[in-house]
This record gives structure tokens, C-alpha cells and sequence, in this order.
């Protein structure tokens, strides 16, 4: 426990000095958030409708911006390899990276995503509903992302790879999300998008680590 315990705190050192990520990922998220308007023109009744939606893909999308280095910087310092003949389980060590990933990455923008669809028109009694939404699925992006992450170990372009096998992997929590809180707003029921939305996050943690486990084995074959 204590190893894995130094693991994560390592790896929030590195994901606030390496170089951008979480400033990076909420620097976007406010970025996305401001643009929108303008290209969707003044109308509040639109921004209103619209807002949770674009909140959700927002989300996704800032969830990738830091993936790509997850895995990558230790396995070319070969820090990696040196995990991996430690005692600890690489299966535990990819878990413990991606819930940094979440702590460093996916928690401030779950924060952040209530306060963005706020400002898009969107309802203030959402915000709870959103923030919940946005957590479970944040775990959820950052346990699929690590596995993306794992599985490009070693490419060219591992940012293009990663994009392309996790988009259509995050698919399912945003259709959940959003599900969740259109039918809040409507006034009908949520419960069970909400539900699905942290059984897959729930799966992806219990199944994504050996994925990663996987992949960078056979990446350091």
C-alpha cells in the first residue's frame, strides 16, 4: 500500500509539473465553453437547451488532452520496466495511475462543468445532477483514456491512436450523462441514466486495468 500510495502522489506531482494537465484540460474546457456561444448564435432558449449536451462533449474531449503521456514518459525513461519487476501488480499500478489521472485532471473539470453550463444558459438546480454526471463519467474517461493511453505505448503518433480507440469508448458514458440530466430537466426519470452511467464507470475500473496491464507487457516484449 505504501508503494502504491508514493505511485500516486508521484504521479500528481507529474501531472501538475509536466507540462499543462489539469491547467491545460480546464484551460480548454473554458475555451470550448466561451466559443460555443458564438457560433450558436445570442438566442438564450438555444444556449439553454443545448447547454448540458455541449457541457458533456466538452468534458470528453478535455479528458484526452493529458492522456497521451499516462505511460509514456516511463516507459521511455524506463521507469516502467522498473514497475514492472516491483512486487506491486501492474494491474494496480495502472489503476493507481488513472485514479491520479482523475484526482489531477478529471475532478477539477467536473467541477468546472457545472459552472460552465450555468453560464451557457443552462439551469442552476442541474448543477448537482451535472456535477455527479460529470465525476462518474471523468472516472470513467480517465480508466478507458489509460487504456488507449496503454495500448499506444511505443507509436509514432500515440495522441492520433489514442483518439481513435478511445472516442468511440466514451461514447456510451456521454450518451448516459446527458440521458441523465435531458430527462432532470424534463421532469422525467433520471435515475436510471445516472445508474448506468457509474455501472460503466465501475466496469471500466474493474476492467481497464488489465487491459493496460496487458498492453504495456507486451509493449515492453
Amino acid at each position: 500500500m505504501k508503494l502504491l500510495w508514493r505511485l500516486y502522489r508521484r504521479e500528481l506531482a507529474l501531472a501538475w509539473n509536466g507540462g499543462g494537465g489539469p491547467l491545460l484540460s480546464v484551460g480548454f474546457y473554458a475555451a470550448v465553453a466561451t466559443l460555443v456561444p458564438l457560433a450558436l448564435g445570442p438566442s438564450p432558449e438555444r444556449l439553454a437547451a443545448t447547454a448540458p449536451g455541449l457541457a458533456w462533449v466538452a468534458l470528453a474531449l478535455a479528458s484526452l488532452l493529458s492522456l497521451e503521456r499516462l505511460f509514456e514518459r516511463d516507459f521511455e525513461d524506463g521507469a516502467l520496466d522498473l514497475i514492472a519487476l516491483s512486487p506491486t501488480p501492474l494491474e494496480a499500478v495502472a489503476a493507481v495511475k488513472c485514479l491520479a489521472q482523475w484526482t489531477a485532471v478529471g475532478a477539477p473539470l467536473s467541477l468546472a462543468a457545472p459552472l460552465a453550463a450555468v453560464a451557457l444558459g443552462a439551469s442552476p438546480s442541474l448543477a448537482p445532477l451535472i456535477l455527479a454526471c460529470a465525476a462518474a463519467g471523468g472516472l470513467a474517461f480517465a480508466f478507458v483514456g489509460g487504456t488507449g493511453a496503454a495500448l499506444a505505448l511505443g507509436s509514432r503518433r500515440g495522441g492520433l491512436l489514442i483518439a481513435v480507440v478511445v472516442l468511440p469508448l466514451l461514447t456510451p458514458p456521454v450518451i448516459f450523462g446527458g440521458g441523465a440530466i435531458d430527462a432532470f430537466a424534463a421532469h422525467l426519470p433520471w435515475r436510471s441514466g445516472l445508474l448506468l452511467l457509474i455501472a460503466y464507470a465501475l466496469a471500466a475500473g474493474g476492467l481497464a486495468p488489465l487491459a493496460m496491464a496487458a498492453a504495456c507487457r507486451n509493449a515492453q516484449s
